[in-house]
């Protein structure tokens, strides 16, 4: 990789506070301040592009932070895990504890789009059975589609006509492209949001203090 590639890249880090309590939406903010100023301090950029606040003034449940820069995959590993905040609760000053736990996972946001172009297909005509298609079988006017990026085939005989059943099998594997596309968003999507059940208290790999 080149270095100019190198200082593009980005990655995408969750922090979430999970079910726990309004103190830890409260350490999350801290953390990620803390977070963002180490970033500086590397030449890294950061910039919260989703924020879900907490109940009280300042603080998150949980921020997905983006990171840009040469380094930015290895600042953000040093970053991924359990994240503790340790210091008294703000809001019980009854209380005794003092840790307060954050979870923070690297996430894919932008999940790549396939790009259609005919010249990427593989078209074999073919002969299949079937009721009526006694004619189309001699003249070999099915189609067999193969979209090689993606792997996807699709075998249209619908029609007489060569011509007709190739249109027929670009349109399909365009189709069945586009789907795989957005059940792949959704599923990244239902990934961000698994992060937020994930939150393992103790033992944590990176330990901050005011």
């Amino acid at each position: 990789m080149s270095a100019k590639a190198r200082s593009a890249a980005s990655v995408h880090l969750l922090l979430s506070a999970g079910r726990g309590p309004q103190e830890c939406a409260w350490a999350l903010a801290r953390l990620l301040r803390r977070l963002e100023a180490d970033a500086a301090r590397q030449n890294l950029e950061t910039r919260r592009t989703e924020t879900v606040p907490g109940d009280r003034p300042g603080t998150y449940r949980s921020v997905l932070v983006r990171i840009s820069g040469a380094g930015a995959e290895a600042f953000a590993a040093s970053w991924t895990g359990t994240l503790c905040w340790q210091a008294p609760s703000p809001y019980r000053t009854g209380t005794s504890r003092k840790n307060w736990y954050v979870t923070a996972r690297p996430c894919e946001v932008d999940t790549p789009r396939t790009t259609f172009a005919e010249k990427d297909v593989d078209i074999v005509a073919c002969r299949t059975g079937g009721p009526g298609g006694q004619h189309r079988n001699k003249a070999s006017t099915a189609v067999r589609a193969t979209h090689r990026p993606s792997g996807i085939v699709v075998v249209v005989d619908t029609e007489r006509q060569f011509s007709l059943n190739r249109g027929i099998a670009m349109r399909l594997l365009r189709q069945r492209i586009e789907q795989g596309d957005e059940e792949a968003g959704r599923a990244a999507t239902t990934a961000r949001w698994r992060v937020h059940g994930e939150l393992v208290r103790g033992n944590p790999t990176r330990t901050e203090r005011p």
